[in-house]
């Protein structure tokens, strides 16, 4: 009776044992969010920030040698976690030609007894020295259709700066070189801007513009003169604006250039899907920062630039890191900027020289940081502009965070990073930033500040956000649905150009 007892307790336990075994070894698909959690670790994180950001870096300017080195470190960052060097590139870098542009010395602008001054009347914004005389045409705002009303070969072409309903001037600076480039195509011989803003007055400009400028040294048409003219003697603009017969002739002297090189790092994973693979998403940070400055109230003059933007070159390595472990149905491309303090010019360069072609591109997810004063929250600028707001949302909420749109708009944010040189080529791109609900004291004490250091940071904070950025590339690059602008955004129409036929809805 006994033994018998024994048997059958003992066959219960080998099953029970068998089958518990059986639960336990049961397969389970790993969730993209439990995907996220396997890779993104405050230790890590906290070891690139004091790495990039450090004394040794030396601010990261462009160009300067600890910028390279940072370079380097980004490169190795890419190799060790296994992302491939894309084809047709040097390893990880693409060079990016740069000159260094010391402003002129003299220059006037004289026409029907006006004689203006350089800096004091007018401001060469583009173009090397120059003695030329042209007849003068004037074309109200410069938009296109003002263009078409006449033909400008070989002449002088004035408008007003901007386009019609813009007020803000850093709106100005993108629809300028717009112009140029349809004055260029239009057969012109230079550009000039009437300017007039209380917001952006003369004398900032001139304190900026008269300082040496680093810029991509494009050596199509760089040669073009573009002149903002102060508003400031109606007298003067009033003739050149009448639409009257005018010859003007235009004098710049003085200008050195230095030629330079810097480097944009990319690195990509391929996609897993056999046909996902052939789109692309863009994960994006620039790199660089400001370099030496004025001191603060402790005499340090040291730009670490922890947030800006340390903070975002790390959240794409952490991307990098986790999408190369575990690939994401569409093939990724990581990129870190050169020069973004510089005018958005490693950027710029690459929009113009992608790797791969940006109508391969389904979307750009940049990130670039000026500080936070709200840890509950990740700051998206353009979260309500394309198809991934849901998938962004979905992916911070997951670890505690609210993703929120722009909260400064006034500061035109979105046409101020990175993402925006995508954009204008129609690529949906916003960008991912610390949580912030205004620019105020908070943020203004480690913007561009010698105190935006290491030590400075919430890292029980930034754990949530890159984990809520990484989550949000997986989301991304696995979706099924489009990601596309929303219909009517500033960005839709360009969009719809560069896809054509294959534009999913």
């Amino acid at each position: 009776m006994h033994k018998i007892t024994y048997i059958l307790l003992a066959t219960v336990l080998l099953f029970s044992c068998k089958t518990a075994k059986q639960v336990i070894q049961a397969p389970t698909t790993p969730t993209d969010k439990m995907l996220t959690e396997k890779t993104v670790n405050v230790n890590t994180i906290k070891g690139h920030i004091y790495y990039l950001a450090s004394d040794e870096m030396g601010g990261r300017n462009t160009p300067s040698p600890e910028l390279n080195i940072a370079a380097r470190y980004l490169a190795t960052s890419l190799m060790r976690y296994g992302a491939k060097p894309v084809e047709g590139l040097d390893e990880y870098f693409q060079p990016v030609p740069m000159k260094k542009i010391t402003p002129a010395q003299s220059g006037t602008i004289t026409f029907d007894g006006e004689t203006m001054e350089l800096t004091k009347d007018f401001l060469l914004m583009k173009g090397g020295d120059l003695d030329m005389e042209g007849e003068v045409v004037y074309l109200d705002r410069g938009a296109a259709a003002d263009f078409d009303k006449m033909d400008v070969t070989g002449k002088i072409v004035v408008v007003q700066a901007g386009y019609e309903g813009q007020e803000n001037p850093q709106e100005w600076f993108f629809a300028g070189a717009e112009k140029l480039e349809v004055a260029k195509a239009k057969g012109a011989k230079a550009l000039i801007e009437v300017y007039s803003s209380a917001q952006l007055p003369w004398n900032f400009l001139t304190g900026y513009f008269t300082q040496p400028q680093t810029v991509v040294d494009d050596s199509e048409g760089e040669d073009f003169p573009h002149i903002w003219l102060n508003a400031g003697n109606p007298a003067a603009i009033a003739k050149l604006t009448s639409g009257n017969p005018l010859k003007a002739n235009l004098k710049v002297d003085g200008i050195k250039v230095e030629e330079m090189k810097t480097y944009n790092v990319v690195g990509m994973v391929e996609g897993t899907d056999p046909v996902l693979k052939n789109e692309y998403v863009i994960y994006s940070a620039h790199y660089d920062h400001v370099g030496i400055g004025r001191a603060d109230e402790t005499g340090d003059t040291l730009y670490n630039g922890a947030r800006d933007n340390a903070v975002g070159s790390v959240t794409v390595l952490s991307a990098a890191e986790n999408i190369a472990k575990y690939p994401t149905k569409r093939s990724a491309i990581f990129i870190f900027f050169t020069g973004e303090e510089k005018g958005l010019l490693g950027s710029a360069y690459y929009a113009n020289h992608p790797a791969i072609p940006l109508n391969e591109v389904v979307y750009c997810f940049n990130s670039d940081n000026g500080g936070y004063n709200d840890t509950s929250r990740a700051s998206i600028i353009g979260l309500e502009r394309t198809g991934a707001q849901p998938l962004i949302e979905k992916a911070c909420a997951a670890f505690g965070l609210d993703a929120k749109g722009d909260a400064a708009p006034e500061e035109g944010l979105f046409d101020r990073s990175d993402n925006v040189n995508f954009a204008k080529k129609g690529v949906p791109a916003p960008t991912f930033s610390l949580g912030f609900t205004a620019f105020d004291d908070e943020i203004n004490k480690y913007y561009h500040q010698p105190g935006d250091e290491p030590q400075t940071l919430d890292y029980v904070y930034l754990t949530k956000f890159f984990q809520s950025y990484v989550y949000s590339c997986r989301l991304i690059g696995n979706t099924d649905t489009s990601v596309f602008w929303k219909e009517g955004d500033k960005y839709y129409d360009a969009g719809k150009a560069l896809y054509g036929d294959q534009l999913k809805k």
